[in-house]
């Protein structure tokens, strides 16, 4: 009886010993991107991740880049969500990440910046394209007129210190760090939308990126 007892514990170690456990998490989801704005609400979508690890991909985590403590808007299924209960005239930064069944959390997605509307005559939204140790590159940067049509738009925003950019589609001017982009030709109508772009060198290191975006129009 002790042989045979020794023989089903040992049966049972290698069992246990043989079932593996998914440490592998899902690759990092693609970079936001932000439509249907209003004051208190605002589509996002982004590259879908991949899970190879076993458990398969759950799913997302939705969060808003805040500092030291990051809130968590959402947690999606599939590879969109609609934001509900956001505040009016307020810029958002956003960023995704996948989790996998067995709880693990893949990098962080680069962000989206888009401000909800609330008092002005259009809404602007910048997506991050790209980035890197010493630059990136924020495009499309899109203005979208409200109910009525405008005939003109202005985006301000704040530029890190030790920052330059240079852009295209819009005339730019800096005043210490605040740049103003204005339009070329800014006749649009209700819901329409025009676009600009710019690259921006930082110091190596700096990871920060341009925020507080806003548009206006006479």
């Amino acid at each position: 009886m002790a042989t045979s007892h020794s023989r089903l514990r040992a049966g049972t170690l290698v069992a246990v010993l043989g079932t593996s456990t998914d440490m592998t998490p899902p690759t990092t989801p693609g970079t936001p991107t932000a439509s249907n704005v209003t004051s208190s609400g605002a589509t996002l979508s982004w590259g879908p991740s991949t899970d190879t690890g076993g458990s398969g991909l759950a799913g997302y985590n939705v969060y808003r880049e805040q500092g030291a403590t990051d809130p968590q808007l959402g947690s999606p299924t599939t590879n969109s969500i609609t934001l509900t209960g956001l505040t009016a005239n307020t810029q958002y930064q956003v960023y995704v990440r996948a989790r996998d069944g067995a709880g693990n959390l893949s990098g962080n997605s680069a962000l989206v910046t888009f401000t909800t509307t609330g008092g002005g005559a259009c809404t602007v939204v910048a997506t991050t394209q790209s980035q890197w140790s010493t630059g990136y590159v924020i495009q499309p940067v899109t203005v979208t007129a409200g109910s009525s049509a405008i005939s003109s738009w202005t985006v301000t925003f704040n530029l890190p210190a030790g920052h330059t950019i240079a852009g295209w589609n819009a005339i730019f001017t800096q005043s210490g760090q605040t740049v103003t982009a204005k339009s070329h030709n800014g006749n649009l109508g209700p819901g329409a939308s025009a676009t600009f772009g710019f690259q921006g060198s930082r110091p190596n290191g700096n990871a920060s990126l341009p925020s507080g975006y806003t548009c206006s129009s006479p």
